[in-house]
């Protein structure tokens, strides 16, 4: 398989901050980009060469996009897979649409890591009110109820500390397909960010600690200490397996809990991620370089680390307003996305230092 030289052309479907930063990482290396998202501007349009404003089921505008482009790659898990199969014929499509098709279903992601020896939560399926009282009786409580498409940053769930909370849990999500999650005992959160090119070839950043407020990734450090230093080597096995079974091309997030029963997989994106917004300074060649090199089969860059230490602080909503304080920090790494209105919890930005 030929490399796609550069000068070439990169499709993105979705035009947010990670098609922003994708976008930055092809144009240092030559390549041109073209975004294609329902929307009519966006983070990314203020990098890329190209915007195309179109619906995820115009498959006339998908069609088009596609013969403008070399090759196609995604920002975020949520693409149709409908739009994925139409530009397919027409133009390769890094990662491909299985990896979505896996990951937008909680249940069927739940499942293809158990079906691939990863270590999961005790799970069932819920389908209606009635279902959801009979995995309580199998799965006990408390335990988390989970919508099984379309959640994301802690959206679309509801914790029941009781088989008393079912109605108000099965409510609160909407009444929606939904899968019911066991509680697993952990003392920290890691991600493993995987790289796979279109030769099989993989490579792995050293994996970093993550805090959640609110459901929100708020901090990745690396590198991580305690369970996650024991367990990561057996993650990273986990998630270049899960790669390897998806023929994926691209960077594959997998995030794990680390605790007495080992590492205990919890969901994957099939995409950069916010955990390894990091690597852009931190290591020696980001996790939005490498997935420009393996979608257009070119060699991986190193993972390694670049500093003792690395720290990524995320800026939500207001918090993207102390950019005068930030920028006075010689040693901070300022990123702004170029959003517009800054809502609580929307990310805004991020920062970055190193520790020598």
């Amino acid at each position: 398989m030929s490399p796609i030289p550069p000068g070439a052309t990169i499709g993105i479907l979705g035009g947010g901050q990670l098609g922003r930063m994708l976008a930055m990482a092809a144009a240092d290396l030559g390549y041109r980009s073209h975004i294609y998202a329902p929307e009519a501007s966006g983070p990314a349009g203020d990098v890329s060469a190209r915007w195309t404003q179109g619906a995820w089921d115009d498959e006339d505008a998908l069609v088009a996009f596609a013969r403008t482009v070399d090759v196609v790659t995604y920002e975020f898990e949520n693409v149709p897979v409908g739009a994925v199969t139409a530009i397919a014929p027409h133009c390769p499509v890094r990662p491909g649409a299985q990896a979505l098709e896996v990951a937008q279903d909680r249940l069927a992601e739940k499942r293809f890591a158990r079906d691939h020896d990863a270590l999961t939560a005790p799970f069932a399926p819920v389908d209606s009110r009635a279902a959801l009282d009979e995995a309580l009786v199998a799965i006990g409580a408390p335990a988390i109820l989970k919508t099984r498409r379309f959640g994301y940053d802690g959206k679309g769930q509801a914790r029941l500390a009781s088989a008393g909370d079912a109605a108000a849990a099965w409510q609160a999500i909407g009444n929606r397909p939904a899968i019911l999650e066991g509680f697993v005992r952990f003392d920290q959160e890691f991600s493993v960010l995987v790289a796979r090119g279109t030769d099989g070839a993989t490579c792995s950043w050293d994996v970093p600690q993550n805090r959640h407020e609110a459901g929100i990734l708020a901090q990745s450090t690396v590198p991580a200490d305690g369970h996650i230093a024991e367990q990561a080597e057996a993650a990273i096995a986990i998630a270049t397996r899960l790669a390897a079974a998806l023929d994926y091309v691209g960077v594959l997030a997998v995030e794990f809990f680390a605790g007495p029963d080992g590492p205990v997989f919890n969901e994957m994106a099939p995409r950069v991620h916010n955990s390894g917004h990091w690597t852009i300074e931190g290591a020696i060649t980001s996790q939005f370089e490498n997935h420009i090199r393996a979608v257009c089969g070119l060699p991986l860059g190193s993972t390694a680390l670049a500093a003792r230490r690395v720290e990524m602080r995320n800026l939500l909503g207001d918090e993207a307003a102390d950019w005068p304080a930030l920028l006075a920090d010689p040693a901070l790494h300022l990123h702004l996305y170029g959003k517009g209105a800054a809502r609580p919890g929307r990310k805004m930005g991020h920062t970055t230092r190193l520790f020598f």
